[in-house]
This record gives structure tokens, sequence and C-alpha cells, in this order.
């Protein structure tokens, strides 16, 4: 049988309800679906600033019994709409190993692992990654497609990135070295490794001052291991901006729209698109 064909069957296979539920929770085109996500993402902001409150100590002794209900409140709901994602594509899997997916599912596991080790449910602040979607709900294309530019900016300045912070890594071990045999134990060099979180420091010029050289050879190595944090700081930064320059997106098409794979979740695509940039099934 013809892919096309296939495609065609396996939609019109689809469920009402799922085509449906789909609609609301994956899309921001209809009333219904941009209804859910305005909701979910105020109950992100009131679950995330819950958890913030709980790290006060007079608030939480005055309500510890009420933000603790309000925090598996929101954790039952949070882990009821995951279920129901997965329930309303085609492929779960496609969703449950995406980015989104992963962070949803993130996003309720810290509470039930705080039934068995204390702690864990401060995590919970991982939900905020999910307030991204905010640009699709307010169909904020422009800085979805901006931010696509970003992305492949950062993915083609990996390997560049890698192999530079490579070499920053050997040059710190061999500066922290001399400055350890400069410097010694008795001026607070007690180690190489010692010596290399201060390379670090220094060179990244946050200076923190806990530990500095007293020598005369070992505050001029210091002057130009800060002279040379300038210029590895600009490095990366060139790198990135170099290929964000590359990446020109054409005008037509810079516009994506709202609409969600009905098999693997993923969005993005272009206004005019038939088929899933991801996975190639029929939109």
């Amino acid at each position: 049988m013809a892919k096309r064909e296939f495609e065609k069957i396996d939609k019109k296979a689809a469920p009402n309800w799922k085509v449906k539920m789909h609609e609301i929770i994956f899309e921001a085109d209809t009333p219904k679906g941009k209804l859910f996500d305005v909701v979910l993402l105020w109950a992100i902001l009131a679950s995330v600033i819950a958890v913030m409150l709980e790290t006060v100590d007079s608030i939480k002794t005055a309500h510890r019994d009420f933000l603790i209900i309000l925090e598996w409140v929101f954790t039952i709901l949070f882990s009821i709409e995951y279920f129901l994602r997965l329930i309303s594509i085609n492929k779960p899997w496609k969703y449950a190993t995406s980015f989104m997916g992963i962070v949803d599912l993130l996003s309720t596991i810290p509470t039930y692992i705080s039934l068995f080790v204390a702690g864990p449910q401060y995590l919970l602040v991982i939900r905020t990654i999910r307030l991204l979607r905010v640009f699709r709900i307010l169909k904020l294309t422009r800085y979805i497609s901006e931010a696509n530019v970003l992305k492949n900016a950062l993915k083609a300045s990996a390997v560049k990135i890698t192999v530079f912070i490579g070499g920053v890594i050997v040059l710190v071990l061999i500066m922290g070295t001399l400055m350890y045999i400069i410097e010694g134990p008795e001026h607070g060099f007690t180690s190489i490794p010692t010596s290399m979180y201060w390379t670090v420091v220094t060179i990244t010029t946050v200076g923190y001052g806990d530990i500095a050289p007293a020598t005369t050879l070992g505050q001029t190595l210091a002057s130009v291991i800060m002279l040379l944090g300038y210029g590895i700081i600009a490095v990366p930064t060139g790198i990135v901006g170099g290929e964000i320059a590359k990446s020109k997106m054409p005008k037509d098409k810079s516009e994506v729209s709202t609409q969600s794979c009905p098999h693997c979740s993923e969005e993005g695509h272009d206004y005019d698109a038939k088929y899933c940039k991801n996975c190639g099934e029929r939109l």
C-alpha cells in the first residue's frame, strides 16, 4: 500500500474524541485549545510560586499543610495532563522522548520522589520551562523563528565550542600547576586542583579573592591569566555570532504556525506545511 494512502487511512481511523483532544491539548488555534493552554500556564506559575514560598520559614510554618495540599493538587493535575498528551497522539513515544515531553514528565516526578526522599520537590521549578509555550499560545511566531535560528546556531557551533573548551581545560591545568609550583601551600595553593580552581575563577574574571598570589612571579602570572581571560570569553561569542549570521532565513519561511503534529507532537511548522518536518506524517 502506498504511503500516502496509509496516512489517509490512519487519519480517518483515529477516533473523533482523540482528534478533539489533540486539538485542545496540543494546538492553540481554537478557543478551547487557547483556553486550555492559558489555564495551564497560570497553573504552572501558581505551582512554582507555591514551591518558592515553601522555602520561606515564616510562610512554611504558618501554611505548611496548605502548601503541601496545593503541591499535590498541581502534581496530580499535571500528571493527568501528561497522560492525556500521551493518549491523544498516534505515536506517544515520540512525544515522551521529545524535549518538552521530558520536561513535562520531570515536572511531576519530584513530588512522588519526595514521598521517599526529602528535598526533591523543590526541583519542581523545572516547570518554568513549560512557560515557553506562551510564545505558541500568543502566536508570537516571530520569537519562535528567532529561537530556531539561535538553536541551529548553537548546534552548528557545538563542535567548535567543544574543541575550544578542551583547549581551555588544558590551559587551566598548565596555569594551575605553574601557580602551585610558584606559590605553594604557604600562600593557599595547597594542591593542583585548588590552584586550578583559582585559575578558573581568575580566567573567567570572577575573582572571589579567597586565594591570591603573594609573590611577584605569581602576581605576574596572575596578570597574564587575567588578560587571557578577556580573549577566552570573547571566542565562544564570536563562534555563535558567526553561525547566527550564516543562518539567515528567507522571509517567506520565517513565519510558523501553531499547529502540532498529531503523530509526534512536533511544533513550529510553516503555515503551508502539509507534512510534519520531524516524522514526515500528514498534518
